[in-house]
């Protein structure tokens, strides 16, 4: 990240009253989770050129995708429970290590079938990153500044993901799809390394020393279950049902808008791309200013103001879809981004309330609803899209960020 970016997120921490040891603990972190995001949403531009090489048809490379995401989201709540037991740097080490090695794996895969083996092992890795990360900077700042800090660390992290759509293309197409993984997979390795520089924090580590005896008394899976259950579905509940609305609306979205620039606006996978990197840009500057917006207005009026985004977003593709032109999509990427991370990483922030004893399992609930409900949102919005159409699709995806607009304002006014 150059010394720009670095420079102005200090300002704003600084303004948010987060120390440069808490901003160190922040951007090395983020750096982390941008890698696995980027590692994750590159390879949909890639497609074409890792099916050409291995010699099957596009519509089974596809595999791929499924293959990193389905471990990446369903293992978010383990992980988050494993990082409260044995310490969430301790796992972050290990975990980023894994991303690294199953990254340079895919590198070399010989064929579609090891591929999938190498997408599986790197998504069972990367899955812990972003919700531990979560957790640890929790940990590490105090609850006044812990959204504001969130949203800084997720603004970097899908920052990767916005921008990863655009390069993953062009590196695809410079120095083809093996190469790309390498990068991406030394840029792991980079992310391990820095993870050396930081320490648990000295509460934290006796705590969870303390709670060891008594959790070797129980069975764990049992335990990890009971505890799932407990949270998603207690008083915080409305927290964890707004994260599947966020992942089946905001990356459901996501999802779509690549191919909807292609087939309905013509651009190349190149360019797609490029318009999509505007969803990084803004998830940047809107984890750059949640922590103030939310010092200001409150927690609430910040989710609001990501709804209220999301809504943009949905009216812009409409319009780009009803002329048919690439231009309202800059908007809607933009919209799409800034609505994003402001609404995510703050459900993050509230879910901590649940159980602050367990705060992995916690942000490793809202990874898995965000990201389980994602997968959904694409289907749906498929299914939808077969039946009446862009605009339809487009007009459908206003009306369910309205609804959640009025949820959230209803259920977390409390």
């Amino acid at each position: 990240m150059s010394k720009t970016i670095e420079a102005s997120y200090q300002g704003a921490v600084q303004r948010s009253g987060i120390s440069t040891s808490q901003l160190h603990v922040v951007m090395t972190l983020g750096f982390c989770g941008l890698v696995s995001a980027a590692d994750n949403w590159f390879v949909s531009p890639a497609l074409p050129a890792i099916a050409h090489t291995l010699a099957v048809a596009p519509t089974a490379a596809a595999i791929i995708l499924t293959a990193y995401l389905l471990p990446y989201g369903a293992l978010q709540p383990a992980c988050g429970r494993i990082g409260d037991g044995v310490g969430r740097l301790r796992l972050l080490r290990i975990i980023v290590l894994g991303l690294a090695v199953g990254t340079l794996l895919c590198a070399i895969a010989p064929c579609l079938g090891m591929l999938v083996v190498a997408r599986v092992i790197t998504g069972c890795f990367a899955a812990g990153i972003i919700s531990v990360s979560q957790a640890f900077v929790g940990d590490v700042v105090g609850p006044k500044q812990r959204a504001g800090a969130v949203g800084i660390l997720m603004g970097i992290t899908f920052t990767g993901q916005g921008l990863s759509a655009g390069l993953g293309g062009i590196l695809t197409d410079l120095v083809g799809w093996r190469a790309a993984f390498a990068v991406f997979g030394v840029l792991a390795c980079i992310a391990w390394l820095g993870l050396f520089t930081l320490r648990e924090p000295a509460h934290v580590h006796s705590e969870q020393q303390a709670n060891v005896p008594a959790a070797r008394r129980e069975n764990p899976v049992y335990a990890f279950l009971r505890d799932a259950l407990r949270i998603f579905f207690g008083p915080r509940r409305a927290v964890f049902l707004l994260a599947c609305a966020t992942g089946l609306l905001y990356l459901g979205t996501y999802g779509l808008m690549g191919t909807f620039l292609s087939e309905v606006c013509g651009l190349t996978s190149t360019r797609a791309g490029l318009v999509m990197m505007l969803y990084g840009v803004c998830c940047l500057v809107g984890g750059a200013v949640s922590g103030r917006l939310g010092a200001g207005r409150g927690l609430v009026h910040v989710i609001g103001i990501g709804e209220v985004s999301g809504i943009v977003s949905a009216a812009a593709l409409l319009v780009s879809a009803l002329s048919a032109s690439w231009a309202p999509a800059l908007v809607a990427a933009a919209a799409l981004g800034f609505g994003y991370i402001l609404v995510q990483p703050t459900l993050v922030t509230l879910s901590m309330e649940a159980d602050p004893a367990q705060a992995g399992l916690c942000t490793g609930l809202i990874g898995f609803a965000v990201f389980a409900c994602g997968g959904v949102g694409s289907t749906a919005g498929t299914f939808i899209l077969g039946i009446g159409g862009y605009p339809v699709l487009w007009a459908v995806a206003a009306a369910g960020f309205a609804m959640q607009l009025v949820a959230s304002r209803r259920t977390l006014r409390a």
